[in-house]
């Protein structure tokens, strides 16, 4: 397992990158399958990494909480073939059996994570109404996956926006297991 910290790439106020990805419900998605919501949250996880583990129940209760008004995208970057537990049918299982009901997109061609510039698995980008970017870092504050988190970092982004707020701090890096590339990136 490499650990890596999230890096910039996308600058605060840059648009979202565009994708045309399947879900685990067998349909395409794309930047306009959610332009009816107040705003987007895509988070690049996977199956295996035990730091996105320790955040599933963190990104349910952000879906949850915010379902009418941000839609959450978990996008799956990995190479299924040297990790065989991030496929396409395992993305599907794994959905099932932790309840995932916010949209996870496979990212066959990893050209996704490459266009925004994420490395780690769990990696957030927050974008407001019209795609820019608003925020991009943490889940909240436990950093390590036996950590206990004490700050909801992303829920309170969520609402300093909804509620016409400023979010102090438009990067706060997030820390996982890299994301596993086909080749070796450049």
């Amino acid at each position: 397992m490499v650990l890596l910290e999230s890096q910039i790439k996308l600058k605060t106020g840059d648009l979202a990158p565009d994708f045309d990805l399947i879900g685990i419900d067998d349909k395409k998605h794309s930047l306009h399958s959610y332009i009816d919501y107040e705003g987007l949250l895509v988070i690049f996880i996977c199956n295996h990494c035990p730091y996105v583990k320790a955040k599933i129940e963190a990104i349910k209760e952000i879906h949850e909480k915010f379902k009418d008004k941000i839609a959450v995208v978990g996008i799956n970057s990995n190479d299924p073939v040297n990790y065989p537990d991030d496929s396409f049918e395992n993305m599907k299982k794994t959905a099932q059996e932790k309840n995932m009901k916010f949209d996870y997109l496979v990212d066959e061609t990893q050209e996704i994570a490459k266009k925004y510039g994420a490395l780690c698995t769990p990696d957030p980008f927050l974008f407001d109404k019209q795609m820019k970017l608003i925020f991009h870092g943490r889940i909240d504050n436990a950093m390590k996956p036996e950590d206990v988190a004490t700050e909801k970092t992303m829920i309170d982004n969520l609402e300093k926006y909804l509620s016409g707020g400023k979010i102090e701090k438009d990067f706060d890096p997030s820390i996982g297991c890299s994301i596993k590339w086909k080749e070796q990136q450049t």
